[in-house]
C-alpha cells in the first residue's frame, strides 16, 4: 500500500470542509487546534462528536463559532474538577450552537452502529429519561419482540464523516495502536470519509505485526498519517504495556490556565490567539511549551513515578480542623455503601466523579480493613484508589486497573451485564423525593437555567445496575420535590446520603433514617425539625432515627489523603 503519511495541515486541508460532521478523540489536541486555524472566522458549520468535551481543543473550535452542533455524553470540566464550563454556558445560553445529549454508553452504542451499518440499535440507557424526548429524532421504545415482556430503547446510528483522534504510533499505511483506554475506536469505525490519525511515532510494519494485539485500527479506515509529538496535551498518554515509548503526564497547569481563561470571551480570545492563531504548527506549539516543561511531563508520566503512586491511601497526618459538610456526606456514604455492599454481597462498583467517587473510595477500604474485596469501575475495571489526585480517571488510578477497556464494557457488561452485580454511586446537581436526579439543566439563583454536565455515565448506572446510591451535599435547591429534567431515572436509587442525614425508599419515596446533630442543634427534635424544613418535600421520618457519629480520625485522614488540595473537600 502507499504511504499515507503527510503534514498535519496537508491532512486537514485535504479532508476537512465545512458542513461536515466530524468526531475527534479527547487526545486529539495537535490535530483540533490546525482545524482551529485553518477554518478560523469562517463560517464552518461543523457538528462536532466527542464523548467528553475536556480541555482546549475542543471549547477552542466552539468558542470561535466553528461548531452549529455539540452531540456529546458530558460538557463539564474533566480538569481540575467536574464544573460547568464557561464555554458551553455562554453557548446554551446564547443559542450560539445546539446541544445534543446522550449518555456514554448510548453514544458508544450509537456509534458502534453506525461502524457496522445497521440503522440502530437497543439499549437499556436512557429510558424513563428527559433525554428520550429530547432525542426522540433518534430513540424509540418498543416491546421486546421475542416476548420477555421488556421495553427496550432503539437508538438510531450515528456516523460522523469524518473521525481525528490521536495514538501511539502508526505504520505508514495507517494501522493503528491507541491509548487505553480506546474510548473512541467505534466513532473512528463508524466514519462515512475516513480517519485522519496523529501518532507519537511512526513505526514500521513488523513493529505493527509485532504488536497486532494492540492495533485497534486497520490501515484500509485510515486516510492519513501524521507526526505529532506530544499531540494529545495537555491530556496526558500512558506508555503502559508499551516500554518502547516514553509517557507523559497531564499537563496541570495548562489546564489550569485554559479554565480561568474560558470565564470571559476576551480572555479567551487572547488564550486561542497565544496558544493557536500565533503558532502557525504544532512544531511553533511545542517550542511555545518549551523543552523543559516537555521534559517534566514525562518524567511525571513514567512508569516508575505512576508506581510511586499507585501506593495505597493512608490514615497518617490527619488535619485536626472538624469535618466539612462535604466531608460529612462523604464518610456518611462511605459507610452506608460498605453495609449494603456486604449485605447484598455486590462485586462491583462504579462510584462516578466528585464526591461520589470519594465516597465510593473511601468505601473501598473499608470493605477491605474487613477482608472484602470489590472491583471499582471508571478509571478501569479493578482499580485502585491512589492518594493525592482526586480525579477519578487520574493516570495513577488507571495504572493500577486490571482491566483496560471502552464504554461496552465499563457502562454496559460491568454495569447491567447478564452476570454482573455492581452498585453505583452516583451525585446528584438536584434529587428529588423518587430519587430521579437532575445533572443537565437547572435554574440559577437568578433565574436563569444553567447547563451542567449532561449524562454522562451515570445514566447508564442509574438504568442498568442492580442498586444505586447517591451522595450530595445539602444546598438550597438541591433536594426538590420533582426535578425538572431527569438525567437519570430513580427507580434503582434506594439511598440517599448528605451532610444532614441518610435518607431511604419507603413506597418509593426517600424518608429520613439517620441524622447528623450540630453543634448549634444538638438536640434531636430541633435539628429533625431543621432537616424536615430544609427539605423540598413534605419528609417522612422512619419509625426508628439513628443519631449518626462524626467521622473519626482515621476516616478523615483517609478521606484527606485522596484530595490534599481541597479539590472537592472544600
Amino acid at each position: 500500500m502507499t504511504s499515507k503519511v503527510v503534514s498535519l495541515g496537508q491532512a486537514i486541508d485535504n479532508n476537512i470542509a465545512s458542513g461536515m460532521t466530524i468526531h475527534i478523540s479527547l487526545q486529539a489536541g495537535a490535530a483540533t487546534c490546525e482545524v482551529a486555524r485553518q477554518f478560523w472566522g469562517k463560517k464552518a458549520d461543523f457538528t462536532l462528536i466527542m464523548n467528553m468535551i475536556g480541555g482546549h481543543h475542543a471549547l477552542s473550535l466552539l468558542h470561535g463559532g466553528l461548531v452549529k452542533k455539540l452531540i456529546f455524553a458530558t460538557c463539564a470540566d474533566i480538569y481540575p474538577r467536574p464544573y460547568p464550563n464557561p464555554v458551553i454556558q455562554r453557548g446554551f445560553k446564547y443559542k450560539n450552537f445546539d446541544l445534543e445529549n446522550w449518555s456514554m454508553l448510548s453514544l458508544t452504542q450509537a456509534l458502534m452502529a453506525g461502524a457496522l451499518n445497521l440503522p440502530f440499535i437497543p439499549t437499556r440507557s436512557i429510558i424513563g429519561s428527559s433525554m428520550a424526548n429530547d432525542n426522540s429524532h433518534a430513540f424509540a421504545m418498543m416491546d421486546d419482540i421475542f416476548g420477555s415482556g421488556q421495553k427496550i430503547g432503539l437508538i438510531k446510528s450515528i456516523c460522523p464523516d469524518i473521525s481525528i483522534i490521536h495514538g501511539w504510533a502508526a505504520d505508514p499505511v495507517g494501522n493503528l495502536i491507541l491509548p487505553g483506554p480506546p474510548r473512541d475506536a467505534w466513532a473512528a469505525k463508524a466514519s462515512r470519509q475516513g480517519i485522519i490519525v496523529t501518532v507519537e511515532k511512526i513505526v514500521s510494519e513488523d513493529f505493527i505485526r509485532n504488536h497486532s494485539l494492540l492495533v485497534t485500527i486497520p490501515a484500509s479506515l485510515v486516510n492519513a498519517v501524521c507526526l505529532a509529538p506530544f499531540g494529545s496535551h495537555p491530556q496526558n498518554m500512558s506508555a503502559q504495556s508499551l516500554p518502547e515509548f516514553e509517557g507523559y503526564d497531564l499537563d496541570h497547569r495548562f489546564l489550569k490556565d485554559f479554565r480561568r481563561a474560558t470565564e470571559t470571551t476576551d480572555a479567551l480570545d487572547q488564550w486561542v490567539k497565544k496558544w493557536i492563531l500565533d503558532c502557525p504548527s504544532h512544531e511553533d506549539y511545542l517550542h511555545k511549551l518549551g523543552k523543559s516543561r516537555l521534559r517534566n511531563l514525562k518524567s511525571e508520566g513514567t512508569p516508575h513515578v505512576l508506581k510511586h503512586k499507585k501506593k495505597g491511601a493512608s490514615t497518617e497526618h490527619v488535619d485536626p480542623k472538624q469535618p466539612t459538610a462535604t466531608e460529612l456526606a462523604i464518610i456518611g456514604g462511605a459507610r452506608k455503601i460498605k453495609d449494603i455492599v456486604i449485605t447484598h454481597q455486590y462485586k462491583t462498583m462504579f462510584a462516578g466523579i466528585g464526591i461520589s467517587g470519594l465516597a465510593g473510595w473511601c468505601a473501598y477500604y473499608f470493605l477491605k480493613d474487613e477482608n472484602y474485596s470489590i472491583d471499582l469501575i471508571a478509571a478501569g475495571i479493578g482499580y485502585q484508589p491512589c492518594p493525592g489526585d482526586p480525579l477519578l480517571i487520574s493516570p495513577a488510578n488507571m495504572a493500577t486497573a486490571k482491566m483496560i477497556s471502552d464504554s461496552l464494557d465499563l457502562h454496559g457488561v460491568s454495569v447491567g451485564g447478564i452476570n454482573s452485580r455492581c452498585l453505583g454511586v452516583l451525585g446528584a446537581g438536584q434529587i428529588d423525593k423518587f430519587g430521579n436526579i437532575n445533572s443537565t439543566i437547572i435554574k440559577s439563583r437568578k433565574g436563569d437555567n444553567i447547563y451542567l454536565s449532561g449524562a454522562g455515565g451515570g445514566n447508564d448506572i442509574a438504568s442498568s445496575a442492580k442498586e444505586v446510591v447517591a451522595v450530595a451535599v445539602h444546598r438550597p435547591n438541591r433536594l426538590v420535590d420533582n426535578v425538572s429534567y431527569i438525567t437519570c431515572p430513580g427507580a434503582r436509587v434506594s439511598t440517599l446520603i448528605t451532610n444532614e442525614g441518610i435518607y431511604v425508599k419507603d413506597n418509593g419515596v426517600f424518608i429520613i433514617e439517620g441524622y447528623y446533630p450540630t453543634p448549634e442543634l444538638p438536640g434531636k427534635k430541633e435539628r429533625i425539625n431543621e432537616i424536615v424544613n430544609n427539605c423540598g418535600w413534605e419528609l417522612r421520618l422512619a419509625p426508628e432515627l439513628e443519631k449518626l457519629s462524626p467521622p473519626t480520625s482515621d476516616e478523615l485522614g483517609l478521606l484527606r489523603s485522596f484530595d490534599p488540595d481541597g479539590v472537592f473537600l472544600r
